[in-house]
């Protein structure tokens, strides 16, 4: 793929072995950040593997390797989805997993190829940093570079904002996460509150039931796309998306820090929080589970896994004619409950959109303070 860099080569991948280097690349840019946590290579292989991640049932995506006399200097991911287009009645695609070394022209030609393919498929903006959809980890991180991300967020250096900004690209919404602690009780007013709002609508919080769990999926499939439909960027899963999604984080999850809100045995709100798996890949300094044919990886994380001292609250929803009854409170109270009791001692709840004010004010009246901030941009191609 040509470049206006003449120095710089573009190509898209086309072997295992682009494969591996556009997997391992972070590494060469992030490996001396002390908040940096690796990714699983086997994870990321499978997130891009076309005949495995169900988005490529619907959308398309391309990967670019930038490389210079060789060396492989810069990725991205770019991707197409008519559904996301369909939905919002826009004509954009998206970039991602963007990843470079500190020299403008290697973003801009990675930022000028990737352009050039969502121009082929007819596209007219491109907006990102998104990989695949915002179902899927999103956001630049411009704020809270010193402490470590948490289970599928993003880190990245601090001069990338500046690479993507000195391209032209503008800021188009700001995601936010919120951190409290197990020391930040919430007030005695939000518990006295939550029991009588509970006891007025009639809706009481359970755990995910494990042992039905395909069920449970089913329940939970139909308040994520009803609670999401009206915020900016929400585009619905596919069936296959989210089965896939509930597969993967089966393996991590925690019943009890999972819940389910139900109406006369009607589910109308979920919460999901998880352990965060990125206190245990820390210690998985090459991303690998087996080293020479041996399991050192896996042991090590199923060592550490049994020492993670925090949550992430990934996702908390309600259908639309249940809000503003207390049952957001009412989840993360229990959350925070729950929490405490497991031994957890901090909690990431996020991201939020910057101006949903519907779930942000909740969250800091319950103690909780802004903790990194995420930025999605956006420009005209």
């Amino acid at each position: 793929m040509a470049t206006m860099e003449a120095s710089i080569e573009i190509a898209e991948l086309r072997t295992a072995a682009d494969t591996r280097a556009f997997v391992r690349f972070p590494w060469s840019v992030q490996a001396t950040d002390p908040a940096w946590v690796p990714p699983l290579v086997m994870d990321r292989k499978d997130f891009l593997n076309r005949k495995k991640h169900p988005f490529f049932d619907h959308g398309d995506a391309t990967l670019l390797l930038a490389r210079r006399r060789g060396k492989v200097v810069g990725r991205i991911l770019v991707s197409d989805d008519p559904r996301y287009n369909e939905t919002h009645g826009t004509n954009l695609g998206c970039f991602g997993m963007f990843e470079a070394v500190d020299e403008q022209e290697v973003a801009n030609a990675l930022l000028d190829a990737a352009t050039v393919w969502l121009r082929s498929k007819g596209r007219d903006s491109m907006l990102g940093p998104i990989d695949y959809s915002t179902n899927y980890q999103c956001g630049l991180l411009v704020e809270g570079f010193d402490s470590p991300p948490r289970i599928m967020m993003n880190h990245n250096p601090r001069y990338y904002p500046v690479l993507l900004e000195r391209w032209g690209l503008q800021k188009v919404k700001d995601l936010w996460t919120w951190w409290i602690t197990r020391e930040q009780e919430p007030p005695q007013r939000w518990r006295r509150i939550s029991v009588l709002a509970q006891k007025r609508y009639g809706y009481t919080i359970r755990p995910l039931n494990m042992k039905d769990f395909d069920a449970e999926v089913q329940r939970i499939k139909r308040i994520y796309n009803d609670a999401w439909e009206d915020n900016w960027g929400f585009v619905k899963m596919t069936e296959h998306e989210f089965d896939h999604l509930a597969k993967d984080l089966k393996l991590v999850m925690k019943p009890g820090l999972f819940l389910i809100a139900e109406v006369d045995g009607e589910a109308i709100g979920f919460s999901m929080s998880l352990p965060d798996i990125n206190e245990a890949l820390v210690h998985l300094p090459n991303g690998r589970l087996t080293t020479l044919g041996l399991p050192i990886g896996l042991g090590k994380l199923l060592y550490h896994q049994r020492k993670i001292q925090t949550v992430r609250l990934l996702t908390l929803g309600v259908l639309s004619k249940y809000r503003r009854r207390g049952v957001t409170e009412a989840m993360i109270l229990r959350t925070y409950d729950e929490g405490k009791k497991l031994g957890y001692t901090g909690c990431e709840m996020g991201w939020t959109l910057e101006d949903n004010h519907l779930i942000n004010a909740p969250i800091e009246a319950i103690g909780s303070k802004r903790h990194k901030t995420y930025r999605l941009y956006e420009r005209a191609i």
